[in-house]
């Protein structure tokens, strides 16, 4: 699919300012993990405002394998979650062995399509239950490094296989009896943290996972509304450790999702490259381990206020309105604040791209390895609009303020790309074709209609 966006201009100069209220969905990662806890408690877990997409429906398919039981309430017609929805997911924390379903030789087969967190975390959990399970995916998801997960789980004991030695899925995972172990991770991933917290909940002893630098931790404070709380400690190398004791059994919770910082950053990127345009999310997610974003803007000149901050379900939440400057200031990524907003950098590039001068973000070579090389794939799509872009190992160099026609850019099968080039479209002169605008569907099924919130002129 492939759509034309233009800006609504001001006299023919810049875009129109504008006082944007978006509908943001639930956030991603915390819908994947309430479900997948949901599948190892005992009880019914009841999932408030999940975000219900493309990703998150693959964890619902990999609980069922699991032996969970699913039930959606409030769809529409297409039997996709509305206004007040609600997933109610009744654990099998039993681990009974899975029918064989759609798979060679008897093994249950999940589709993981294209969500990383659905086959890494899976991996954890199915590490701990009886019989074989074999984890597949789209083409981007086959070809994503898995063996940073696969190595601990087979420390634990969990039987694993794959392409290049586990390194590439399909996976097949045999799964059983869990030692405990203490893991260092070389780089700071809540995917890999969370996978060997899962397993080791399963595992006889202590399991530790020491990281470089904290990442998300929506996993860890989720787990103590599940009954299982997680000791943390910031060691003196500044090396973050966490660990869970094995054998605690799960009791089902009541989570309610908040909106997803990861998809109102479109918007307030969108606010903040406008002078004087406002965007207000509510209820969105400010996890100190996610909020790096608004750090960014903030620091380039934006305005960035929170207002009626609370706590849901051990989640800091906000109302929070960002404000366009009248010249947004360039900035500089890198470092522990690179975790904190892994998943905004192709937001971010849009920044960049409206500041007056050179943005960096360096320490990013994560990047590479997710639904795409988002490092190359960003700089060679900028450059077919005339932006200015240099790819660096591990980041890009982006130069800013400059006038850059419209043309045809390619979202490479990646959602974040998709919804970046979407928002692009304020700062060019000429429209601007964005090719495989499907892929949003993957985690912000809405978005084409939360865009009309901007002043841009949309076309299929």
């Amino acid at each position: 699919m492939t759509i034309v966006l233009a800006a609504r201009r001001r006299n023919g100069a810049g875009p129109s300012a504008f006082d944007a209220a978006p509908a943001v969905p639930g956030d991603k990662s915390i819908t994947h993990r309430a479900v997948l806890l949901g599948a190892l408690a005992r009880g019914t877990t009841v999932v408030a405002n999940p975000l219900d997409a493309g990703d998150t429906r693959r964890s619902l398919a990999l609980a069922r394998a699991a032996g969970a039981e699913v039930r959606i309430t409030d769809c529409d017609e297409d039997g996709h979650a509305g206004t007040g929805a609600v997933w109610r997911i009744t654990g099998a924390p039993g681990a009974r062995e899975a029918e064989a379903a759609g798979s060679p030789n008897g093994t249950p087969t999940v589709d993981c399509g294209n969500s990383g967190t659905t086959m890494r975390l899976g991996l954890g959990l199915l590490a701990g239950r009886p019989g074989a399970f074999r984890l597949t995916g789209d083409d981007s998801l086959r070809r994503r490094p898995m063996l940073r997960v696969v190595a601990p789980l087979r420390a634990m004991g969990a039987e694993i296989r794959g392409r290049r030695g586990g390194e590439l899925a399909p996976l097949t995972v045999r799964g059983g009896r869990l030692r405990a172990v203490a893991w260092r991770s070389p780089v700071a991933s809540a995917q890999v943290k969370s996978a060997v917290l899962l397993a080791g909940l399963q595992a006889s002893g202590r399991t530790v996972v020491l990281e470089p630098t904290a990442s998300r931790d929506h996993t860890e404070r989720m787990l103590a509304a599940f009954g299982a709380p997680v000791e943390r400690e910031l060691l003196p190398d500044g090396t973050v450790a966490v660990a869970v004791e094995g054998g605690r059994m799960l009791r089902a919770a009541c989570v309610t999702v908040p909106a997803d910082l990861s998809a109102a950053a479109f918007f307030f990127v969108a606010a903040a490259v406008v002078p004087g345009a406002r965007a207000t999310v509510r209820g969105v997610g400010v996890n100190p381990t996610r909020a790096g974003l608004l750090e960014v803007l903030k620091a380039a000149g934006a305005e960035v206020h929170l207002r009626a901050e609370r706590q849901v379900g051990g989640e800091p939440v906000a109302d929070v309105t960002v404000t366009g400057p009248e010249r947004l200031r360039p900035f500089e990524v890198g470092g522990d604040l690179v975790p904190r907003l892994i998943d905004e950098i192709p937001a971010l590039a849009v920044a960049a791209l409206a500041a007056c001068g050179t943005s960096v973000v360096r320490d990013a070579a994560e990047l590479r390895v997710k639904e795409t090389d988002r490092i190359r794939s960003l700089g060679q799509e900028l450059a077919k609009l005339g932006a200015r872009v240099e790819e660096l190992p591990d980041g890009l160099r982006i130069e800013g303020g400059r006038r850059l026609p419209g043309g045809s850019v390619s979202a490479r099968g990646d959602h974040r790309l998709a919804m970046a080039f979407a928002v692009l479209a304020l700062l060019l002169d000429g429209p601007v074709a964005v090719e495989g605008f499907e892929a949003v569907a993957v985690s912000f099924p809405g978005f084409l209609r939360s865009l009309a919130e901007l002043p841009l002129d949309v076309r299929a």
